[in-house]
C-alpha cells in the first residue's frame, strides 16, 4: 500500500475543516496555545518541544517540521482544525503502524473559545472516516484521562469502545497519569463515524470537550476539579 495514500488532504463539514498543518501556522499555534495555557495544562504531555507559553516561534517551527517529516513518511496525518476558516486547534492521526496492524492513535486539542460548538467530535469523525475509508487503516485509539468524563462521553457517542485502563501511560501535568484506552475499528462504523455523530448530535453544547491524547495531541477538556461538570464556556 502507498503509505501516503490520501495525504495531504483537506476535509470539511459545515464550518469545521481539517487542513494539513503548514509551517506558517507556527504563529497561530503559539498564540492559541499560550492563550489556552490553563485550559490545556491538565491534559498536557510534559515535553519541552511543544511549550504552552513561548514568545519565540522557533519551538513551534521545529515541532511542525518534525511532524510534517513524519507525514511524508506515512507515519502521521497532522491537521490544523479550523472553524469558519480560523485556526482553532490541532488534530493528528499519528503513531501509524502499517503491515498487518494498520492502526493509529488520534490526538487533538481545541481553543476554549470554540468549545461547545461540536468542533471536536466533528473533527474526530472526519479524521476517522478518512483514515478508514481512504487511507486504509483498520483500528484507531484515543487515550483519555479517567477524570475527563465529558470527553469520555464524546468518544462513547462516536462509537469508541472502552478497552480498559493503561496504568501510568503518559507524563501529564507533572506526573505519570493513567489513561483509558478507547478504540474503534472500521467494521464498527460501516456507514462512517460522521454519520453516527450527525445522528446522535442532539446532546447540544457541553458535549464537545475534546480531551484525548496521541502524538502531538493534547486536548483541552473539562474542569479537572469536577470532570463531569465543565466550567462555563468549555466543551
Amino acid at each position: 500500500m502507498n503509505r501516503r495514500q490520501g495525504w495531504p488532504v483537506t476535509l470539511e463539514e459545515g464550518p469545521v475543516a481539517l487542513r494539513p498543518l503548514r509551517l506558517r501556522d507556527a504563529a497561530a499555534l503559539r498564540d492559541t496555545r499560550s492563550r489556552n495555557e490553563e485550559w490545556l495544562r491538565p491534559w498536557e504531555p510534559t515535553y519541552p518541544e511543544m511549550p504552552l507559553r513561548s514568545t519565540g516561534l522557533a519551538p513551534y517551527v521545529a515541532m511542525l517540521q518534525s511532524i510534517r517529516r513524519e507525514a511524508r513518511q506515512g507515519l502521521s496525518m497532522p491537521w490544523s482544525v479550523t472553524y469558519d476558516g480560523r485556526f482553532v486547534g490541532q488534530l493528528t492521526v499519528g503513531a501509524i503502524v502499517w503491515g498487518s496492524a494498520r492502526s493509529a492513535q488520534v490526538g487533538y486539542w481545541i481553543d476554549s473559545a470554540y468549545a461547545g460548538r461540536g468542533v471536536t467530535p466533528t473533527a474526530v469523525a472526519l479524521a476517522v472516516d478518512h483514515s478508514f475509508f481512504r487511507v486504509g487503516l483498520h483500528r484507531i485509539e484515543a487515550n483519555i484521562r479517567p477524570e475527563n468524563r465529558a470527553s469520555r462521553r464524546v468518544v462513547a457517542k462516536l462509537g469508541f469502545r472502552d478497552e480498559g485502563v493503561r496504568r501510568r501511560q503518559l507524563h501529564i501535568d507533572g506526573a505519570w497519569r493513567d489513561h483509558i484506552c478507547y478504540a474503534i475499528t472500521s467494521e464498527e462504523v460501516p456507514q462512517g463515524m460522521l454519520r453516527r455523530w450527525r445522528d446522535g448530535s442532539s446532546a447540544g453544547p457541553g458535549s464537545d470537550p475534546g480531551s484525548a491524547l496521541g502524538p502531538q495531541g493534547p486536548n483541552g477538556g473539562g474542569d479537572p476539579r469536577d470532570p463531569a461538570s465543565p466550567p462555563p464556556g468549555t466543551n
